[in-house]
């Protein structure tokens, strides 16, 4: 890599003669990278795979290793003040356990400089934590915090068996006293009921004398925990409000200029979102400090790509040097602060995807609607765009009842889609769904050659809360998600393959062929977990279900445009 003309601004290696520079500058959350950020990457690229001035294991192809992190890096191609392009380089979070190094843009405030606030608040935290390691290990609270434990685990085992023979002793005298009544006189069923209900008595009052007992020694018990492990409580309260003065103190420390030259605070930028308090490490991303950068040294922002370098980590899907939008739930607000001032690229996620489409109906009776939904059609209404299927169906039919839309269809998916015309028929056809009567079968195709014919996917789903409407593969919180699959055809480095889905969780046949724990092959054109195309080559092909009136089996198929 050329060093730099001063500090981070990297001069490009090949002339930039031939390029245009682009009228607006990226929308970073939807993009195609620029020619000129394309260069830049190339360049940086070439940087990492060069340099012996750190080491980090990426664990690209070359260098697979166990304990692998690939990496966010990202590319502003600016102008300096003597009109010469250039370009700056960052990274997200840390690199090779550092935060600075040569030709990357330093953090927006760097929180590991010795003798900083946080250096030294960081350290009186994890002095009170050593201490509170120090008391929760010590051998009389561990004996007695062991007893309380045990008398507690005890005192719930006794009372849950007196109830149970409690329970099955009255069983037995409401049976002898249905018995004695057909084979005793009546004074001696009148002696027998009583010694019954003596016996009940003092039942009763066994049990409620037993939970006074175990209540009053667990409550002994208590106040005595209480009382030893005060000075624990109190050194945890203690704790927690300096790590949250911290935080709060690392939050306001963390400034970010716009184009404007404003400075807002991370407290402030995220004072009017939804959650109200910052995510953790949020403003170390390399978007927001590559433009601090170019504003704190006057330098025109043109341009700007981020890209993947390294192993995908396990939860979301991420390939190798392949461009990827700014996240949102730490950035976007972000950068909805730093991008002011700048001419932007329009949000073409504010455009509607469905104009001039049409909707399609390929079967048709008096319940319900078998449709074709188009590419790029959204299902239901979105955040800010009403058109979809939901509405032209409803502007269609306007005296049909009911919630219409029996299932969903990503919008980038084309296929078919059940439409209900009452109520009745949409209950009807829903609870085939939810018992996973319904079948379904998709075809795709991946970028890539599967080398198996057949097989089954079982990777649990949730959203990426920070990334949304991404979805993460993740075994602690995800629902379960299976797709079977069987491979059609093998041709020009694609393979077309049929999907079955089991379940059907968002985004479900994307990640499961984009992961690496699935096929670890994208869809093609898929613009979330692939590269982005002409169109999401996913198609909903071939549906069979119960008619709501016959009751028959019905099926329908529609053939793919790809």
């Amino acid at each position: 890599m050329i060093a730099a003309k001063a500090n981070c601004f990297i001069s490009f290696q090949e002339a930039t003669d031939k390029y245009t520079l682009p009228e607006r500058f990226t929308f970073p959350f939807y993009y195609e990278p620029h020619p000129l950020s394309l260069l830049a990457a190339k360049e940086l690229q070439h940087h990492l795979t060069t340099q012996t001035e750190w080491q980090h294991n990426f664990g690209t192809e070359a260098t697979k290793e166990e304990g692998a992190i690939g990496k966010m890096f990202g590319v502003l191609v600016v102008q300096n003040q003597a009109g010469e392009l250039g370009y700056l380089a960052a990274f997200s979070g840390k690199l090779a356990n550092a935060n600075h190094h040569k030709n990357f843009v330093p953090p927006v405030f760097d929180m590991l400089t010795d003798g900083s606030f946080f250096r030294v608040g960081e350290l009186l935290v994890n002095e009170m934590t050593a201490q509170i390691q120090q008391l929760e290990s010590n051998p009389d609270y561990q004996a007695f915090k062991t007893t309380y434990d045990t008398d507690k685990k005890l005192a719930i085992s006794r009372i849950t068996e007196a109830k149970a023979d409690f329970k099955a002793k009255k069983k037995a005298r409401k049976e002898q006293r249905q018995s004695a009544k057909e084979t005793l006189s009546a004074d001696k069923y009148a002696l027998l009921d009583n010694e019954l209900s003596q016996a009940s008595i003092k039942a009763h009052y066994y049990l409620k004398d037993l939970q006074k007992y175990w209540a009053n020694r667990l409550k002994e018990n208590e106040a005595k925990m209480a009382e030893i492990a005060a000075p624990l409580r109190q050194l945890k309260q203690k704790r927690k409000a300096k790590s949250n003065s911290l935080q709060k103190q690392l939050f306001e420390a963390y400034t970010f200029l716009n184009a404007q030259k404003e400075n807002k605070s991370l407290l402030d930028i995220f004072e009017s979102t939804a959650r109200k308090t910052p995510p953790s490490a949020a403003g170390e991303c390399a978007a927001p400090k590559l433009l601090q950068y170019a504003y704190l040294h006057n330098l025109k922002p043109v341009a700007m790509a981020e890209f993947w370098w390294g192993q995908s980590p396990k939860s979301a899907v991420r390939r190798h040097a392949q461009f990827y939008p700014s996240c949102r739930g730490k950035c976007e607000p972000i950068l909805g602060h730093m991008l002011q001032g700048l001419q932007v690229d329009e949000n073409p996620m504010l455009t509607n995807p469905a104009e001039g489409k049409t909707i399609d109906i390929v079967y048709e009776d008096a319940q319900l609607l078998v449709i074709n939904k188009p590419t790029e059609f959204l299902s239901v209404p979105g955040k800010n765009i009403q058109d979809s299927v939901y509405q032209r169906i409803k502007d269609r039919y306007p005296k049909a009842t009911g919630p219409l839309i029996v299932h969903r269809l990503d919008m980038s998916t084309s296929g078919l889609m059940l439409i209900a015309k009452s109520e009745k028929t949409h209950h009807y056809l829903q609870y085939q769904f939810i018992k996973r009567l319904v079948k379904k079968r998709y075809v795709a195709l991946l970028d890539g050659i599967i080398s198996a014919d057949e097989g089954v996917i079982e990777l649990p789903l949730r959203v990426d809360l920070d990334n949304r409407p991404q979805q993460l593969v993740c075994y602690e919180h995800g629902k379960n998600a299976k797709t079977e699959w069987k491979v059609l055809e093998r041709k020009n480095g694609t393979t077309r393959i049929h999907f079955f889905p089991i379940t059907g969780r968002t985004h479900q046949l994307r990640v499961h062929a984009a992961h690496p724990s699935g096929l670890n092959t994208p869809i093609i054109g898929d613009d979330l977990y692939g590269v982005k195309g002409e169109r999401l080559c996913l198609h909903a092909e071939w549906i069979e279900f119960r008619h709501p009136i016959s009751k028959e089996t019905v099926q329908f198929e529609l053939a793919a445009g790809f």
